[in-house]
């Protein structure tokens, strides 16, 4: 009985092993291409990372047929559109026509442009009732205008955490968007420090890299100095020669640490290019833009 049941184990263990053994070599044959089946954490293909169009960039075309714009940048690829100041003009059954049309091509708006009046408590209602039709994700204040002091910026985000509190109430954030001026030492500080210090984490500051270069300032340094709140940046180019009509991926900026840090401490969740003139047409520059943004984030 003893050799039998000996016999058994012996069998028994020579099975386990050889299971074990081929499965080893499975995964060793398989190992290799792990790397080639699964993209690295972090990597462009993994992230998937919504590109539109700032609609400032095609606006003389806006002016004279908006949704026939939208829908040639729809054809391009762009998958989401930010409408700018006069679609506060818009009647709330022309905002309706409108979102359908986004439905219908696909597109999203994830944010709109506005002035500073946009966020007193005369004007926020009806921006508020505009983008919720249009499912908008953020109510960007596009420019603080003429401000000349630091204690002018800290009312700038005092009236921007004031209309951050209601929009938060109705599924709504509030953000800020810069140009060169925020970025621009007075009275020995920048602007939008003093933005970013005095308003609460969840506004978001939208980077406009082109304004931010033509300061002087870093982009990605400010973007890594300010974790989550680049939820969304204008992708403008710059260059002492070409200033801003210089096309994406042909100015100053360095584009590939610009996305690596908006997208591992930034805390991006959308792209928007936005182009202020070149030396071709407005729909055909955006058209070259998003090219150019598709190998540049390649």
């Amino acid at each position: 009985m003893a050799d039998l049941a000996l016999r058994v184990y012996d069998n028994t263990m020579s099975s386990i092993t050889g299971a074990f053994s081929r499965r080893s070599l499975l995964a060793t044959a398989v190992a290799p291409l792990a790397g080639i089946l699964t993209p690295p954490l972090g990597s462009a293909a993994q992230k998937k990372i919504p590109v539109g169009l700032e609609l400032y960039s095609v606006r003389e075309e806006m002016k004279l047929d908006l949704m026939g714009t939208v829908r040639a940048v729809a054809k391009m690829g762009y998958e989401d559109v930010e409408f700018y100041a006069p679609y506060m003009e818009w009647t709330v059954s022309y905002a309706k026509e409108v979102r359908k049309l986004l439905d219908d091509l696909g597109v999203k708006c994830l944010s709109t442009h506005n002035g500073a009046q946009t966020f007193t408590p005369e004007k926020l209602p009806a921006a508020i009732e505009l983008n919720r039709i249009l499912g908008s994700h953020f109510i960007v204040q596009a420019s603080a205008g003429r401000v000349t002091s630091l204690d002018g910026w800290k009312t700038v985000a005092e009236n921007l955490t004031r209309a951050a509190e209601k929009l938060k109430g109705v599924g709504l954030r509030a953000g800020y968007h810069n140009h060169a001026a925020e970025f621009k030492p007075l009275e020995g500080k920048r602007p939008m420090e003093v933005i970013a210090a005095n308003t609460p984490s969840d506004v978001m500051l939208q980077l406009d890299v082109g304004t931010c270069l033509e300061a002087k300032s870093d982009p990605v340094a400010w973007i890594k100095a300010n974790p989550g709140r680049i939820r969304s940046l204008h992708l403008k180019d710059w260059s002492e020669a070409g200033g801003y009509k210089v096309l994406l991926g042909e100015g100053a900026a360095d584009w590939k640490k610009i996305f690596a840090a908006a997208e591992k401490v930034g805390g991006v969740e959308f792209y928007l290019i936005e182009q202020e003139g070149s030396a071709y047409p407005p729909i055909e520059t955006a058209e070259k833009c998003l090219k150019s943004f598709r190998k540049l984030r390649a």
